[in-house]
């Protein structure tokens, strides 16, 4: 055979960077990181709210504090995917977006304290984190930000007055606060097409032009960065206490329970949520970031901070019964931990959805193991059902298998 007529050569495919018109996939930087550092601490005041307190009262008030400052994390780990912070003027507005948000945070603990200025001074602080980041978006959507900056900023000055109101007043402007971000996206996708400029399919593949792998990947590490603070409660929690037997075994079982949920979500979740915004067109995209990572990432992040509050008051009481506050935080914790998997599943259509469905009640009934018997036999009996779980999920979920053989695809 000579060489003229010798077939060619196999060659290996090409690398994604090196296909002509790919782009290269967009990772996360350091700066989102340190980000995301620096957002956590709210989820660390939250637990140390709570953990001050273990009533509905202040379990309602965390729950408040966190859908408007977690708004506007989603805003901006939308808006880092379309405008990433790769030269010096974003970077700087994105450090003052940090120091916002830090100030924010500092004042949580007293944010509703009648007799402080901390509630003005959260406001304010929110009210920078939604100048910077509305000064930023105008460079992916120019003129069109004002239909995110206004009904932001006015929930920003909505939380700022009823820092100086009381009772019902207060309460009303926390929850107008809130009223004016769920309708938020409405505006933003409706309000230029009445406007004339574009018509709203257009504007709605815009806002889902999302980097599947830089998104899914933004939630996932604030989501392991958060499960940190479930760490930092044990050590926390067993504080002066002496190396027991008790104490020994409740650390390493709250331990195993962060690890179980960091597996539920990081073995089975993250790789197929990347793989349905892939799939999914940029029309509709933008929704099911909304839903998924939103609406159903916001009860497992204030699970985590309900589940570390738990953790601080159990520790020291591992051969006790426990009050009905600290072992309401436990299982409520966890149990909104699952509620929001099952939401986000069922949004990035993963399947199965029953188990983890049944484990939430389960795992809510073990509060009455806490309050009648002791600490140690309801972290063992939470760590029991998640672990079963797991398995029976691995063990009986077509799914489970099908995702296996991706995976071992995906590394040959």
């Amino acid at each position: 055979m000579t060489p003229e007529t010798a077939p060619p050569r196999p060659t290996a495919p090409p690398r994604p960077k090196d296909l002509p018109g790919e782009a290269v996939a967009q990772r996360v930087t350091t700066l989102e990181l340190f980000f995301d550092l620096v957002f956590v601490y709210t989820l660390t005041q939250l637990t140390v709210l709570i953990a001050h307190d273990l009533s509905w009262t202040t379990a309602g008030r965390a729950v408040l504090i966190f859908m408007i400052l977690y708004w506007m994390y989603s805003a901006y780990a939308y808006l880092t995917n379309q405008v990433p912070p790769d030269r010096p003027s974003r970077r700087l507005l994105m450090l003052l977006g940090m120091a916002a948000f830090l100030v924010c945070a500092l004042s949580i603990p007293h944010v509703f304290d009648p007799d402080s200025n901390a509630g003005v001074v959260f406001g304010l602080g929110f009210l920078l984190v939604v100048v910077v980041h509305s000064v930023l978006y105008t460079r992916s959507h120019g003129r069109d930000v004002i239909w995110y900056a206004v009904p932001n900023a006015l929930a920003a000055l909505a939380v700022t007055g009823a820092g100086l109101a009381t009772g019902l007043a207060s309460d009303a402007l926390w929850a107008l606060a809130i009223a004016l971000q769920v309708v938020t996206p409405r505006l933003a996708e409706y309000g230029p097409s009445r406007r004339g400029d574009r018509p709203a399919a257009e504007l709605r593949a815009q806002m889902g032009e999302l980097h599947p792998g830089h998104f899914v990947e933004r939630h996932g590490l604030l989501l392991i960065v958060s499960f940190g603070e479930s760490v930092i409660a044990i050590g926390v929690g067993i504080g002066e206490l002496p190396f027991t037997a008790s104490v020994f075994t409740g650390v390493f079982l709250a331990l195993t329970l962060a690890g179980a949920l960091w597996w539920t979500y990081f073995v089975r979740d993250e790789g197929g949520a990347e793989r349905t915004f892939a799939a999914t067109p940029p029309a509709d995209r933008w929704r099911l970031a909304m839903t998924a990572y939103y609406y159903a990432f916001l009860p497992m992040l204030l699970g985590v901070a309900f589940l570390a509050a738990g953790i601080k008051k159990a520790l020291g009481h591992m051969g006790d019964h426990l009050h009905t506050g600290p072992a309401l935080a436990l299982a409520g914790g966890v149990a909104l931990f699952l509620a929001g998997d099952v939401a986000f599943r069922a949004a990035m259509r993963l399947f199965p959805l029953g188990y983890r469905a049944v484990a939430v009640p389960v795992i809510l009934a073990t509060a009455l193991l806490g309050v009648r018997v002791s600490a140690l036999a309801q972290l063992l009996v939470m760590v029991v059902a998640l672990v079963v779980m797991l398995a029976a999920e691995a063990r009986w979920s077509p799914c489970a298998a099908d995702t296996a053989e991706a995976t071992t695809g995906e590394l040959t």
